[in-house]
């Protein structure tokens, strides 16, 4: 379809291509987290033809439209060869690529992106259009890092800040469940930023972890009364560097989720130092769950 947007529905999962390895290996990624989820794929290029038909020929946006409608139909072959019984279908669209993966999704799908793109035209490249997709959702998305070879464990980690990630540690406790896995809950309490924050008051610093816990366990409780039947470990750590213990852990599972916490910003939505070091360092697939309006300006 052209210019047109699907209502993928809930449970639905979005793939945007370019042509890139990294794309191709988002797109059999997210391929597989359909499959688990008994879901279809939605499989979307956006080209951006119309945002550049005034100084492009006719000639060369034909030309990228039949790349494109080849694109989708090769990912659509390689993505049924490798799960047989899984519904794809593919779009099309004269839009630029993060608008459209945005309408793809809707109000309930989750969108996957490669963790960099092919570059130049119509490219999906994580630190200029991907890091879009994901600033701006308003839905899930994951950003598929990580080596090829790796054995799945079914180990999900989930890092939680505070009582606000919640839905984001219920979304890591359902991918677990759906990969018959374990679940971890991490609590990265930056020291030195809280000292920071209490110069006067060093005695309370053991009263001050003890808060992070309580916070911690609170969040762990829920989700074992939720998730009775899943195995759930629960985590706290002091550190100078909260990204750089959460890229450590990603080493030994396969999914990281954490709520995407945005920071204010004169050129629009844009993501949290952790965060954004997260999607460009984790060692496993990084999955960002949309924070409410009230979290808005948190710099994690």
């Amino acid at each position: 379809m052209e210019g047109t947007t699907n209502n993928t529905g809930p449970g639905f999962v979005v793939v945007g291509v370019d042509g890139s390895d990294p794309a191709c290996r988002a797109a059999l990624w997210a391929a597989a987290e359909a499959s688990r989820r008994d879901r279809p794929l939605h499989i979307v290029y956006g080209s951006d033809t119309d945002g550049r038909a005034l100084y492009v020929s006719a000639e060369s946006i034909e030309h990228v439209r039949q790349a494109g409608r080849e694109l989708l139909g090769a990912t659509a072959d390689v993505v049924s060869g490798r799960f047989p019984g899984l519904s794809v279908d593919t779009e099309y669209s004269r839009s630029a690529p993060v608008p459209t993966l945005h309408r793809s999704a809707g109000l309930h799908g989750t969108i996957v992106v490669g963790n960099r793109g092919a570059g130049g035209f119509g490219s999906l490249l994580l630190g200029s259009v991907g890091l879009k997709v994901a600033a701006g959702a308003r839905t899930p998305v994951i950003v598929v890092r990580g080596a090829d070879n790796r054995t799945e464990t079914g180990a999900v980690l989930a890092a939680v800040r505070d009582e606000h990630d919640l839905e984001s540690a219920l979304y890591a406790a359902r991918e677990a469940e759906l990969r018959n896995g374990s679940l971890r809950l991490l609590h990265v309490w930056n020291i030195l930023q809280s000292v920071g924050n209490v110069v006067t008051l060093l005695d309370d610093v053991d009263q001050i972890a003890g808060l992070h816990v309580h916070h911690l366990n609170a969040v762990g409780e829920q989700v074992r009364q939720e998730f009775p039947d899943l195995t759930v470990r629960v985590d706290a750590e002091k550190s100078v560097s909260v990204a750089g213990v959460l890229v450590e852990a990603s080493r030994h599972v396969d999914l990281l989720v954490m709520g995407g916490r945005r920071s204010p910003s004169y050129l629009g939505s844009t993501l949290g130092r952790t965060t954004h070091s997260l999607i460009h360092h984790a060692q496993c697939p990084v999955q960002l769950i949309p924070r409410t309006n009230h979290e808005h300006g948190s710099r994690s």
